[in-house]
């Protein structure tokens, strides 16, 4: 058994399933990381756009001209605030304009519209959100596989040796610890992330939905007045 210590003799001299427990873990990480950046910007970009649009809709402006703007941009740059907006009002424009619709079912129909758009722009915030619960929750557990597995096979070669010395089993223990910390490596970054995103997305849902009540009492003071 090879006394070399460090880190990247220890991982080569691993037993071969020890080895693909910490690529397992490795893959895990990046994957993770690359979910926490991509989170990271749009939940920044969809709050800022949040914000912008609800000073834009309560300085004054028509709804309209705000729905106007909205249609004439790109649909896929729209946040999901604006969305939920635009098919509110496009609804509340169509039913308008049909005959023997009573006022409380228009308003009715762009609610439906605003919760269905609401689900869908929700549905995308937590887009991958599950994989980071799931490797923040495994991935200790995957590295303490291997740390038992790699630590067992240091004891059984033991077996074969009368005279066994701490520095004859260090090595084969500090390899199969690797596994752990690149466990932890891995999921406290994923356990972290996900509490924060899930939090930031249940916020933006909370204003989401005091925004569509707020909308849908206005439309409904439109629809009395100009029934």
């Amino acid at each position: 058994m090879s006394t070399d210590m460090s880190l990247i003799a220890l991982v080569l001299e691993a037993s071969l399933l020890v080895q693909l427990v910490m690529l397992l873990l490795l893959l895990a990480s990046v994957a993770s990381w690359a979910v926490i950046l991509q989170k990271r910007k749009l939940l920044g970009d969809i709050s800022s756009a949040t914000e912008a649009f609800e000073e834009r809709f309560w300085s004054g402006t028509e709804l309209s001209t705000l729905y106007q703007e909205i249609t004439a941009r790109d649909e896929k740059k729209l946040s999901g605030i604006e969305r939920m907006f635009e098919a509110g009002f496009r609804e509340f424009v169509r039913l308008r304009k049909q005959r023997g619709i009573p006022p409380a079912d228009v308003v009715k129909g762009a609610e439906r519209a605003m919760h269905i758009t609401q689900v869908r722009e929700v549905d995308r915030l937590e887009e991958h959100l599950p994989f980071l619960a799931t490797v923040g929750s495994t991935s200790p557990y995957v590295g303490l596989f291997g740390t038992v597995w790699g630590i067992m096979n240091s004891f059984r070669a033991l077996g074969n040796v009368q005279h066994a010395t701490l520095a004859m089993v260090a090595p084969g223990i500090a390899e199969a610890l690797i596994a752990t910390a690149m466990g932890l490596f891995a999921a406290i970054p994923a356990v972290i992330a996900y509490n924060r995103y899930a939090n930031q997305v249940e916020r933006l849902e909370t204003r989401w939905d005091t925004f569509a009540d707020e909308f849908s009492s206005i439309l409904q003071r439109h629809a009395h007045a100009e029934a």
